[in-house]
């Protein structure tokens, strides 16, 4: 009689790379002749985003876009205008290994910006964008799921565990044109372009994805006397190749906005009065299969001496993704530091931080929130002040992720404000936000087994029962495998229906031979 032994490998997922890289960003721009002289500076904002990347071996590779956008005020004008320029950086970091079936998330922010105007025509800007990088991999572990011979004894729990994973991504680029209403003045330039894009409708077909949402833009634009804001909706409907994939898999879709060209068409009378507009949208697929596999998690022979290896097999759940609306409110000013009139305002979210409350049902999303308004002061000056506010809210969830984590995105933040009687300015922001939730389950498995047929077990008496007192709630897998019997053979002796005793009693433990 031989031991046969079925194994069964279980992917599991493994932190390749998870670090920060910083890049500079450096400006000396003249201004071109069809720009006025600079007056006064306003604004300065570097835009990070990751076009794409790629990992060769252990070498993952990404170019990394800044747009620098300066707005200021010329010379005997008090029309704004906008300075845009793109610095391209390729990057790389080496992750220590070559990864299987990598998941890369690259999520770059603007640190700082500093800027002056060396004289009427030159400008210099200097700041520093750092991006985040996780790379997650692909582990294989073996198992033991069946062992027959030797009379084998095997304890089966079932484990749950994502069996296949399968990515996609695709980047897009719509093209719209748009016509500004009669009742707004032309363009003088693009201050700037907001945009959000809606939750994705997805539908499986064959071996590939299609992915349906809407981006919505709200765009600010200079004109003569003062900004004039713009609002546009574009739908999108795309096919991402997903070879394999079928309705078995769980799917998560995703899509960010990578960069919105608009380009100024002027008419008859030489008017900027029709903008093309050219958002690039990059589609990200997530989709896994789960699979369940009965797993041997403990082991013995009834006749002979056993050698068992175990080891800690995690396995991670498909992520949950809770969809919500929280509020924020801030005075932002009062009194004669009140502006004069608000053409728009808008917020952006920094430095957000997740966490698991200690209840382990709620998730507490906290960080900075930094209100920007396009104004004019009681001279008529345009201002484009910044105010910081900090947030902490807390979000109950139905999941008790006590050992699990939590991150959030902020997907849409629209803003309102009011100006009260007695002179307080107000701002409301209502915040869309998903967040994630994921854990791993843990399942001491049994990775190794080994029979010494040479002798057999030494008993301690020649006997057939044997008497036991059991305690309450204690497991007859544990019962038998002391006394080198069979589970079922204790079971059908004591007419019993459950593994675990409900009260404490008396057992006849048969012993096998």
């Amino acid at each position: 009689m031989t031991l046969k032994i079925s194994r069964e490998t279980i992917p599991t997922e493994e932190i390749i790379y998870n670090g920060l890289q910083e890049q500079g960003v450096e400006l000396d721009y003249i201004l071109p002749d069809y720009f006025p002289d600079i007056f006064r500076l306003v604004r300065c904002e570097i835009i990070p985003t990751v076009v794409d990347y790629s990992i060769n071996g252990s070498t993952l590779s990404y170019e990394l876009s800044c747009e620098i956008r300066l707005i200021y005020c010329g010379e005997n004008n008090s029309a704004l205008q906008c300075i845009s320029q793109k610095q391209t950086y390729t990057k790389s970091v080496e992750l220590g290994k070559s990864p299987d079936c990598p998941d890369v998330l690259i999520t770059p922010k603007a640190d700082h910006v500093n800027f002056r105007a060396v004289n009427k025509r030159r400008l210099d800007v200097r700041g520093a964008v750092s991006v985040k990088i996780t790379v997650i991999g692909e582990k294989k572990q073996e198992i033991i799921c069946d062992a027959t011979g030797m009379n084998i004894q095997l304890k089966k729990s079932p484990m749950k565990y994502i069996s296949q994973k399968i990515c996609g991504d695709k980047t897009i680029q719509l093209s719209e044109e748009m016509e500004i209403p009669s009742t707004q003045p032309p363009v003088i330039s693009i201050i700037r372009c907001d945009t959000r894009i809606s939750p994705i409708e997805k539908k499986i077909i064959s071996g590939k994805l299609l992915a349906k949402g809407e981006i919505f833009l709200k765009i600010l634009y200079a004109a003569e006397a003062a900004p004039e804001p713009l609002e546009l909706t574009l739908p999108f409907s795309q096919i991402v190749d997903m070879e394999g994939i079928d309705e078995a898999f769980i799917c998560n879709v995703s899509a960010k906005t990578t960069g919105c060209n608009i380009t100024l068409i002027a008419d008859k009378n030489g008017e900027n009065r029709t903008l093309k507009i050219e958002p690039e949208i990059k589609i990200v697929c997530r989709c896994v299969k789960i699979s369940e596999v009965m797993a041997v998690c403990d082991a013995y022979s009834t006749i002979y001496p056993c050698e068992s290896e175990f080891s800690e097999i995690r396995t991670n759940n498909p992520p949950v993704i809770y969809a919500e609306n929280l509020r924020h409110t801030a005075q932002l000013a009062h009194g004669d530091d009140v502006p004069a009139r608000i053409f728009s305002m808008w917020c952006s979210p920094k430095n957000i931080n997740t966490r698991v409350g200690n209840d382990g049902k709620s998730v507490i999303i906290s960080g900075m929130l930094t209100y920007s308004m396009a104004a004019a002061d009681s001279s008529g000056a345009i201002t484009m002040p910044d105010r910081d506010e900090a947030f902490e809210e807390t979000v109950s969830i139905g999941d008790d992720m006590t050992k699990g984590a939590a991150s959030a995105e902020i997907s849409d933040i629209s803003v309102s404000y009011n100006i009260s009687d007695t002179g307080v300015l107000t701002a409301r922001a209502d915040i869309s936000v998903n967040i994630t939730l994921s854990d791993s389950s843990g399942f001491n498995a049994l990775t190794a087994l080994s029979v010494d047929d040479s002798a057999k077990k030494q008993r301690d008496g020649d006997y057939a029962v044997k008497l036991y007192f059991g305690t309450d709630k204690e497991n007859i897998w544990d019962i038998a495998k002391r006394f080198s019997t069979e589970v079922e053979a204790i079971m059908e002796e004591n007419d019993l229906f459950d593994t675990t005793l409900e009260n404490g009693r008396m057992l006849l433990i048969p012993i096998k031979e």
